[in-house]
């Protein structure tokens, strides 16, 4: 890589010359901080056009920077939308996604096999090569098991969970969720970390705020340029707010917590002003998916003008609150119409440190850079995709649609509903629609709420469609799916303490690392749900040295016994009739 990395700092270097600040000599590769908000909508910010106008912090920002309209990320869910970011690549491609489903969702639960592979390149690991040292505060949600440890993906530090704030749990068929620091679990969600669901208040935010500043902080007195990912998950029902924010929103609860956030990166953005580094720090803010409007009033956001939200390929799924801040770099003020991706901040940091993508595999992500500093626009598709399914692209101001879906009759009926007040006949559909041969194109420029799909006759029907069918054929031409790693879920790879043994166990409750050896673990053909008489042996040992994520120093080592894994999605009824049992403990 280290004559491709030359290459790429010598164009930085004519970019940065270019934008006016190159004729120094080599500059200092830029601190970079990531900022990543969860399920917070494009119509969040006072700066997108929210009428409270309640994030002040977030407006001067983009005043002061670039805002992008039109940022997407790369799955309407969580956890496949985070591994796209840090690997520049499609879930499709790094595995972030199921085949147990045509279109089916996927995310990291507990109780998940999979993980990040070890195959794929982390930008935390690659900036490595640029002397940063780097750090995530918040949510990992990029796999559970040891093996995928963010430390053991290019990270030096970490403050956070591996997964959201779900809960409270009982500790016994299911455990509260941990947090750690760095190798050692430092406790538990709803226990050392609380929230109270009645009134909104948890203290996490200025946790995660505390530990952004120190760690710059520290960067800076070591004078070594910093890579830092704060991904906090606040506006994540349930929506939380300390006690200074609770109450003082016209939006309710979820407005406390905005509210918070915004506070927050006022405080990150006036400490690189105090320590004089704003010139030499790229900070980006955005979100991993549309706000959960499942979750509304009380406990979702707004995406604005854009149909549906969190779990859908429609707009408000996948468009996302963007602005690049870069003082004496990025021309303050300005609107970017280039089509962005969270792939992209991959692609874009690996330019900023001088170093080139991996050039061994496809990487989705674009360099950002000429957008930011010559204004310059690149054509490039937008890809949505559900699970292993194409459900959409978009292509300049056009967007077809193959697949059209919400969620299912029985789950609507149930209450469940991602489109709330927003039917579209034929196109905000509860089964799974095929438009594979004559797709759905919306003009996004004129009907950015996808309402009113262009007319099958018309001559701009047909010339978006040639133009959007040659991408796709390119595409699917050229793509190997990555080994989905969302398959499997099998309960004994969750960090708890087995229900098994007693109910008074004798060991510490906050067990935290279980290594499962099934004949099916990994496999997607597991049966959905086995004879209570097959069981599959796991062993269980304790020891810090052996177990990082362990937060005891004691050994302690037991043959317990789990049922096989079983594809994800369907452990409610297979659980209900498959207890463990124990032979030896």
């Amino acid at each position: 890589m280290a004559p491709v990395a030359a290459v790429t700092r010598w164009r930085l270097l004519l970019v940065l010359s270019a934008a006016g600040f190159g004729a120094m000599g080599t500059p200092k590769p830029p601190n970079i901080l990531l900022l990543l908000m969860d399920d917070m909508g494009w119509g969040d910010l006072g700066v997108y056009g929210e009428p409270s106008r309640e994030t002040p912090n977030l407006d001067r920002m983009a005043a002061e920077g670039m805002l992008f309209p039109n940022f997407y990320s790369a799955n309407p869910l969580c956890s496949p939308s985070r591994a796209a970011l840090l690997t520049g690549r499609l879930p499709i491609r790094n595995g972030f996604y199921t085949t147990n489903g045509h279109a089916r969702n996927a995310y990291t639960p507990q109780e998940i096999v999979g993980g990040i592979p070890d195959g794929e390149h982390l930008l935390p690991e690659l900036l490595k090569g640029a002397g940063y040292a780097s750090k995530i505060v918040g949510k990992w949600h990029l796999g559970h098991r040891p093996q995928f440890h963010p430390l053991k993906h290019g990270f030096d530090e970490w403050f956070g969970s591996p997964n959201c704030h779900f809960g409270p749990y009982d500790n016994r068929a299911r455990p509260n969720i941990p947090v750690y620091r760095d190798w050692e679990m430092v406790g538990r969600y709803y226990e050392e970390f609380p929230i109270n669901l009645q009134t909104g208040e948890a203290n996490l935010t200025q946790v995660y705020l505390q530990e952004a500043l120190d760690f710059m902080k520290r960067q800076q007195v070591a004078q070594r340029p910093f890579f830092l990912y704060w991904a906090i998950d606040g506006t994540h029902a349930p929506v939380y707010a300390s006690r200074p924010f609770l109450g003082t929103s016209r939006r309710g609860r979820y407005g406390d917590a905005v509210r918070e956030i915004d506070d927050s990166v006022g405080k990150i953005l006036s400490l690189l002003r105090d320590l004089r580094i704003t010139e030499n720090t790229f900070v980006f803010f955005t979100s991993d998916n549309g706000a959960a409007l499942i979750s509304a009033p009380k406990q979702g956001g707004s995406n604005g003008p854009f149909l549906c939200g969190k779990q859908t390929t429609f707009e408000g799924g996948m468009r996302e609150p963007a602005i690049a801040w870069w003082p004496g770099r990025i021309p303050a003020g300005q609107v970017s119409h280039q089509l962005g991706s969270v792939m992209d901040l991959f692609t874009t940091s690996l330019a900023l440190a001088g170093l080139a993508p991996p050039s061994d595999r496809v990487i989705d992500g674009l360099d950002l850079l000429p957008a930011m500093l010559r204004g310059q626009l690149t054509d490039r598709p937008i890809f949505y995709y559900r699970g292993n399914t194409l459900m959409a692209v978009t292509l300049g101001q056009y967007k077809a649609h193959f697949w059209t879906w919400t969620n299912s009759w029985e789950e609507f009926r149930q209450g469940i509903d991602f489109c709330p007040g927003q039917n579209v006949s034929g196109v905000t559909t509860h089964t799974q629609e095929e438009h594979t041969k004559l797709p759905l194109i919306f003009h996004l420029g004129r009907d950015p709420g996808e309402r009113y799909p262009l007319s099958f006759a018309s001559t701009e029907y047909l010339d978006a469609l040639r133009g959007v069918t040659l991408v796709v054929q390119q595409h699917q031409k050229t793509l190997v799916p990555g080994q989905p790693q969302l398959n499997v879920c099998n309960q004994a790879v969750m960090a708890w303490t087995p229900e098994a043994f007693c109910s008074a166990p004798p060991w510490p409750r906050s067990l935290a690392w279980a290594a499962c050896s099934s004949e099916n673990e990994g496999s997607s053909l597991a049966p959905p749900c086995l004879p209570p008489t097959r069981w599959s042996m796991a062993r269980l040992s304790w020891k810090s040295r052996e177990m990082p994520w362990s937060q005891d120093r004691r050994w302690l080592s037991w043959t317990i016994c789990w049922p096989l894994a079983e594809p994800c999605g369907r452990r409610v009824s297979c659980w209900a009739s498959c207890r463990p049992r124990c032979w030896s403990a």
